[in-house]
Parts: structure tokens; C-alpha cells; sequence
């Protein structure tokens, strides 16, 4: 990142001493609210801010953005890491926009946004979070802990946003930046190879409108497995015929399963018409 785009992007908390590698909170100190560290739970943060590559200036901050709210919830306090997970979401947003824009110069702002859905999304972040080992750093209240909290995407990706937010203020914007579009930049890569994950969904919805002038019907056949490990079984149907059932562990995958699997046989279905 050039030095005139850090500094146009830095935010201080002092706009007399704007300074992208000293953290918001500077030398002011920790946020009441953070909790002490033991040794070991010390230890442990900075053995993964080696691993991240950012050396942490308050380990008790990183520490707070790996605390799920289902602690406070059983503890009775406020304590948690959603604060610094709704910081981290707009860090993240920033960091994402500014690669798109400057990677892609003759792309529009709806394909630039469709790129940026993909690549903040949850199933993104959770599985960026697994490859940090953040599932493992996780401060879990008893019953998420019991109910498989440590492998949901959302806590995941939660966390991964709030750890985002967590470094902004530890040690400022460019910092963060460059944490961030360490992974995103591979992750958009992946987006652009896979066709921006695809949305079938809303490319089945394209199809159908323009070929057969309506809209693909999604149904919920059934759902099975526990709670936490929940799967949808979704069909698609289109003109009359359906596809799937689909399976996935949200509705909103099982449907982008099914719209998949329509696409492609339908696909299939113009090859041989077109080729008799």
C-alpha cells in the first residue's frame, strides 16, 4: 500500500498526531471492561500474533475478540467481544473495497459489490478463521461450548471480525490492512476462479426470467441432524421441473446447492438440444 493512500485511510483517535502504527487506544490504556490475562492465556495470544504476523501491543484487547457473547450471557456481565466484532465488520468492508477498486479498474460498482459479498461473507471468514486456528482460541459459555459453538461458522466468522477490530485498535489502521488483505487477497482469487462463488442463485433466477418468464421456486423438503449441525434439504424448481433435493447446513447454501445443480442441467439440456 503506497504512502499516500495510508495516510489518506489512517484513522487516529488525535487528529493533531495522526499516526497509522500507534493503536487508538495508544497510551491511554485498556478499556475498562477488559478482563486480566493469566500468564499462560498471555502466552497464548502472543504465540499467535507470531503466527498472524502482528505483534500485539495489548494481548488482553486480542484476547476480548475471542470471547463469545454466550460467556457474558451465563456470567452476568457485558463482556464480550460484539463491540469489537461491529468495528472489525466495517474495517473489514473498508480493507475489501479498497483491494476491488484497485484491482479492478474497468469493473463496475455492482460487480465490484457482488465480489465484496462473497469474499466478507460468513462462510469465508469461518473457514480464514479455522486456517488462524481462532476455533481453538474461542472463550466459550458452558452450554455453546456443549452444543459444538467451536465449529459454527457464525461464531467463527464473528470472532474473525472481531480479532479485525481488535487490531485496528491495538495498533492502528495500516496494521491492520496489511493483516487483512493478506488473506483477503487470496480469497478474492478464489472468488474470481469459482465465478464469485457463484450466485446461482440469482443466475438461475436471470435464466428463468429471460427463457421462460417466471421465477425458480425454492421448497424445503426436510431437515435433519441436531441443532448445531443442522441440514437443509432444499429442491428447485424451474418451468415445471425440479431439481435436487440439495443439501446444506443454512437454507440459503442448500438453495445455492440446488440452483447449481439446476444450472448445470440445464446446461446440459441446451448442449443437446443445440447438438442433437
Amino acid at each position: 500500500m503506497s504512502s499516500k493512500l495510508s495516510g489518506m485511510l489512517t484513522i487516529s483517535s488525535n487528529p493533531s498526531k495522526s499516526n497509522s502504527n500507534s493503536g487508538i487506544y495508544g497510551g491511554s490504556g485498556l478499556p475498562p471492561e477488559l478482563p486480566a490475562l493469566d500468564s499462560e492465556r498471555k502466552k497464548i495470544i502472543t504465540a499467535f500474533g507470531k503466527k498472524a504476523g502482528v505483534k500485539f501491543r495489548k494481548p488482553g484487547l486480542i484476547n476480548l475478540s475471542f470471547m463469545h457473547r454466550s460467556v457474558s450471557n451465563e456470567s452476568g456481565s457485558k463482556v464480550n467481544n460484539e463491540r469489537l466484532e461491529f468495528l472489525g465488520d466495517s474495517v473489514l468492508g473498508t480493507v475489501a473495497a479498497t483491494l476491488l477498486y484497485q484491482k479492478f479498474s474497468d469493473k463496475p460498482e455492482g460487480e465490484l459489490a457482488k465480489i465484496k459479498s462473497v469474499v466478507v461473507s460468513e462462510g469465508v471468514l469461518s473457514g480464514v478463521a479455522r486456517q488462524f486456528q481462532i476455533d481453538s482460541l474461542l472463550i466459550l459459555g458452558k452450554g455453546e461450548e456443549n452444543s459444538g459453538g467451536r465449529t459454527k461458522k457464525a461464531i467463527l466468522a464473528d470472532a474473525m471480525e472481531a480479532l479485525i477490530g481488535a487490531i485496528y485498535l491495538d495498533s492502528g489502521f495500516e496494521t491492520a490492512f496489511t493483516f487483512v488483505s493478506g488473506f483477503l487477497k487470496e480469497e478474492i482469487n478464489r472468488v474470481l476462479e469459482d465465478r464469485y462463488h457463484h450466485d446461482y442463485k440469482s443466475i438461475l433466477q436471470e435464466l428463468t426470467q429471460r427463457n421462460y418468464h417466471s421465477y425458480p421456486e425454492y421448497k424445503l423438503v426436510k431437515r435433519s441432524g441436531p441443532e448445531h449441525e443442522r441440514l437443509f434439504w432444499i429442491e428447485v424448481t424451474v418451468n415445471g421441473q425440479s431439481f435436487g433435493p440439495c443439501t446444506g447446513y443454512t437454507k440459503k447454501s442448500a438453495e445455492q446447492e440446488a440452483a447449481h445443480k439446476a444450472l448445470l442441467a440445464l446446461d446440459c439440456a441446451k448442449a443437446q438440444n443445440e447438438n442433437p
